[in-house]
């Protein structure tokens, strides 16, 4: 993709270039000679500027992970290794004019996104300097949930809430606040209701000005959606594409900075009400109300080596999730923009059963 882009510059490049080199070789005048070169620089300086608006970023990981289960199963009961190329992200961000914005984030991931996936692609107009507000809309994780860690791993908090939509989200944000609400057209209707866009989602986030309190850097919010059942993970888990009743969700999460060394992250996501016995595939013929909650507490040794700790857990999880987890991580930056880190999770089920989790990845982000 880089490739094309930039074989596509040149090429656009070479458009301006060539019939202005053409023209003034027809010509001995030197008076329109130095015209023609005014007018090749300035489609050089065109050319520059328009490339200037186009912005590529990228991510490569490569795991190696050991998981060893402990089960009363033996079908589940064992252990197993492997190496992988985990992630592969390129992102292209364009910003042509002013209040519009592009953003295409194609993804890969071994065994799980084959071939290329569009990840999101979203349209953005905003107020920038004029009014504090903006549009989104496109294919995006819309705002529910923070889901911030230190880890190699997501959060459990993630793995309930994520929810991937192709969605319309208008906000209002400023130094202090970010507050937005959404529509899209979720996969889980309830039933006898026809296919609408009928699902919400609503985030409001403060950010504590740096002079409040000396050292301190404070994120807050709270963000909820209408229908639990839409995040990515739910969605598999129901059987068919319809539920009784819509189950809100509610997130709630504050993360805190100390002199940019010590970092503490909390945060809670669940349902706000049960989903009926048997609508869940992990649900065991239960009325099951699925909540998570992860706890992080993050050092910054040295510029290079950050370690930190977690627990973690749930409730109303099954086998779907672990009840409880805690782990250890420690992240140490090579070079610019690539990392080296290590990962330790420990993982307890409903079911009793028991997961021991140890995965490397050396990342590098550009």
């Amino acid at each position: 993709m880089v490739k094309i882009l930039k074989f596509g510059a040149i090429m656009l490049g070479l458009g301006l270039i060539l019939p202005a080199l053409a023209s003034a070789a027809e010509t001995p005048d030197d008076t329109s000679l130095a015209a023609r070169v005014d007018k090749l620089e300035q489609s050089f300086r065109g050319l520059h500027n328009w490339l200037d608006r186009i912005s590529l970023s990228g991510l490569i990981e490569v795991e190696a992970g050991y998981i060893d289960i402990d089960s009363d199963d033996p079908e589940a009961d064992g252990d197993e290794s492997d190496l992988t190329l985990a992630t592969v992200e390129l992102g292209i961000d364009v910003d042509l004019i002013k209040h519009v914005s592009g953003h295409v984030l194609l993804l890969w991931e071994e065994d799980d996104t084959e071939p290329l996936d569009v990840d999101e692609a979203t349209i953005r107009l905003d107020g920038e300097d004029v009014i504090p507000l903006y549009l989104e809309a496109g294919k995006l994780y819309v705002p529910f949930g923070n889901f911030e860690s230190h880890f190699i791993s997501d959060p459990l908090t993630l793995e309930l809430g994520e929810t991937r939509e192709s969605a319309a989200i208008v906000g209002y944000a400023n130094d202090l606040f970010d507050v937005s609400f959404g529509v899209f057209n979720g996969d889980i209707d309830e039933d006898g209701k026809d296919d609408h866009i009928d699902s919400f989602v609503a985030s409001a986030v403060y950010t504590m000005p740096d002079d409040v309190v000396t050292d301190l850097e404070l994120t807050t919010g709270i963000s909820w959606i209408s229908n639990l059942a839409d995040s990515d993970v739910l969605t598999d888990e129901i059987d068919g594409d319809n539920i009784r009743d819509k189950v809100s969700g509610i997130s709630l999460f504050v993360i805190a900075n100390w002199q940019e060394r010590l970092t503490f992250i909390a945060e809670y996501l669940g349902a706000l009400d049960s989903f009926d016995a048997g609508e869940l595939a992990f649900d065991g013929g239960k009325a099951l109300e699925p909540k998570t909650w992860n706890l992080e507490l993050g050092y910054a040794i040295s510029e290079k080596l950050t370690v930190a700790a977690k627990y973690e857990g749930g409730d109303d999880l099954g086998d779907l999730l672990p009840e409880n987890q805690y782990g250890l991580v420690a992240g140490y930056a090579l070079f610019e923009g690539t990392s080296l880190s290590l990962e330790y999770l420990h993982g307890e089920f409903a079911n009793d059963d028991e997961q021991d989790i140890l995965t490397a990845q050396l990342a590098f982000e550009f």
